[in-house]
C-alpha cells in the first residue's frame, strides 16, 4: 500500500469519530421539523399514518436504511415527505442520530 493510499484509509477510518452526530440535539430539531408528522416519539397519529402514509420511526423498513439514505430523505424529501429547508448536513447527521434512539 501506498503512503498516500495509507493516509487515506487511517483518515477514513478516523472521519466518522471527527463528525459524531449529537442525537441530542437531533432530538430538539426534531421537536420543532418533525414531530408534526412523525409524532413527538416518532409515532404518527393513525390520521397522518393513513394518509400521508408515515411509518413509525422504529419500524425495521426506516430503522434498516443506512445513515446516508435516511439523510437524503431528510434534505431530498422522500414520498410524500417534502425535501426540511433549512436543514444543514450537520443537521440531518443529527437528526438521523436521534432517529436511531427511536428502535
Amino acid at each position: 500500500m501506498t503512503s498516500v493510499l495509507r493516509k487515506l484509509t487511517v483518515i477514513c477510518l478516523l472521519a466518522p469519530a471527527a463528525w459524531a452526530a449529537d442525537a441530542a440535539a437531533g432530538k430538539a430539531l426534531f421537536a420543532t421539523k418533525c414531530k408534526g408528522c412523525h409524532g413527538a416519539d416518532g409515532n404518527p397519529t393513525a390520521a397522518m399514518a393513513k394518509s400521508m402514509g408515515v411509518k413509525p420511526l422504529n419500524d425495521p423498513s426506516i430503522q434498516g436504511k443506512s445513515d446516508a439514505d435516511l439523510m437524503k430523505s431528510i434534505t431530498a424529501g422522500f414520498g410524500k415527505m417534502k425535501p426540511q429547508a433549512g436543514v444543514t448536513p450537520a443537521d440531518a447527521a443529527n437528526l438521523v442520530a436521534a432517529v436511531r434512539t427511536m428502535k
